[in-house]
């Protein structure tokens, strides 16, 4: 009788939906999904999903990693995403880390570091450009040529 029943649930799940932590759950533990998570309540643990909103109300204590978040809450601990945005009410205790875009709104407050990473990428032109000028300047000494000019 049972093992019906959960067969047909099993087929109805949707592995790609979007999930909510309503405004009165609290969640005490990590939370690992392959679709997006809205959270309105508190999250005391770790969060690993593909997108996550924190709504107004929402609060999360733990590390983040996904693909995409937007903190409009509150956030205790690392961030680590390809894109980050910050909404103007958010506030971020922790350091952000992210390799494509990171946005703020004024009147964010974030409490930590902010750090791009490559993703992998090799040193484009510009970049060995700036590091041999930097390398050409700490071994030459540069000297000043002054020129004199008489009144007419």
């Amino acid at each position: 009788m049972f093992k019906n029943l959960r067969n047909n649930n099993i087929k109805n799940l949707n592995p790609n939906g979007r999930s909510l932590v309503g405004e009165t759950l609290q969640i005490e533990g990590d939370i690992r999904s392959s679709g997006g998570v809205d959270v309105s309540g508190l999250v005391n643990g770790n969060v690993f999903v593909s997108n996550l909103v924190v709504n107004e109300e929402g609060s999360i204590r733990g590390s983040i990693e996904a693909v995409s978040i937007e903190i409009n809450g509150h956030v205790e601990g690392k961030v680590l995403a390809d894109t980050i945005i910050i909404g103007s009410k958010a506030v971020v205790k922790g350091d952000l880390i992210f390799r494509n875009t990171l946005k703020t709104e004024e009147g964010s407050d974030i409490d930590g570091y902010i750090k791009r990473v490559n993703n992998g990428k090799s040193n484009n032109d510009e970049d060995i450009a700036i590091e041999e000028i930097v390398d050409r300047q700490d071994r030459k000494p540069i000297r000043a040529v002054v020129q004199h000019k008489e009144a007419v």
